[in-house]
């Protein structure tokens, strides 16, 4: 169950920003594990919100392969800006906060065990008007990195399969662009902050045990701790201050909130 002061805040910024037939749209970013997606769901309903997830909106497992080929091997693997379909997010955002009343929205939906974009025959619809539109994603509102941040790899990923830093480079270049312009957008962010990327891996863990109901073998959080690597390099410097965001909850080690800081309210 989500903390009821995590719901007032995204009333408060709702409010904030509501006016004559405008639909406000929220962002709620955060690291893996952190309880964006169950905050999203359970204001949403509470809020008569719609909500939508940067993880519904991957490139297709045949454009990222073709990514791959075209730009860097790395980017095949869904997550890091460049990734996701920014085209269909916008018509999707466009859609649903100029929705009326009786008007049915297809989301975008993905199948992580396929690693692709479910058939859109499956999308959930959402009905009406939305109040506001609550979007969540890990990355959102991130800010770019400097050159001399993006020379030193930080992790076994970079230095094996990154070692010229074109793969960082490219998520960058994304950030800087299409990423930005999408950030413009938000009326307004509120971001989950976990204690330290130390704890992402646990987070993600307990994830991934709570949906299996066993814990995490061994062997397999090893494999999660190698694909946290693609997280890392943005999720740090988040943590270090490169995020534009209105509300930072500040998160102590089991998701519990130490102190919420908003930059905007009165």
């Amino acid at each position: 169950m989500v903390d009821p002061r995590l719901i007032k805040a995204v009333d408060d910024l709702i409010r904030r920003h509501a006016r004559p037939g405008h639909v406000p749209l929220i962002a709620i970013a955060g690291a893996q594990g952190s309880g964006k997606s169950t905050l999203a769901a359970e204001a949403a309903q509470a809020l008569s919100c719609a909500t939508l997830s940067l993880d519904d909106v991957y490139l297709t497992k045949a454009e990222r392969a073709d990514l791959a080929v075209r730009a860097h091997p790395l980017l095949a693997v869904r997550g890091p800006p460049g990734t996701h379909d920014l085209d269909l997010l916008d018509r999707v955002l466009t859609r649903l906060r100029s929705a009326a009343p009786g008007d049915r929205t297809p989301l975008p939906a993905f199948d992580k065990r396929a690693d692709d974009r479910r058939p859109e025959t499956d999308w959930p619809v959402f009905e009406g008007r939305p109040r506001a539109v609550l979007f969540e994603g890990w990355c959102l509102g991130a800010t770019p990195q400097g050159p001399a941040e993006l020379a030193a790899s930080i992790n076994d990923l970079e230095r094996d399969d990154d070692s010229d830093a074109a793969w960082r480079g490219a998520i960058n270049r994304s950030l800087a662009s299409g990423y930005a312009r999408l950030f413009a957008t938000f009326d307004a962010l509120l971001f989950l902050k976990a204690p330290g990327f130390d704890r992402v891996l646990d987070w993600r863990a307990e994830q991934e045990a709570g949906l299996t109901g066993a814990p995490v073998p061994a062997a397999r959080r090893a494999e999660l701790s190698r694909f946290i690597q693609v997280f890392e390099r943005l999720t740090r410097h988040m943590l270090a201050g490169g995020v534009a965001a209105d509300i930072v909850v500040e998160l102590d080690e089991d998701r519990g909130i130490r102190h919420i800081r908003d930059h905007g309210g009165a």
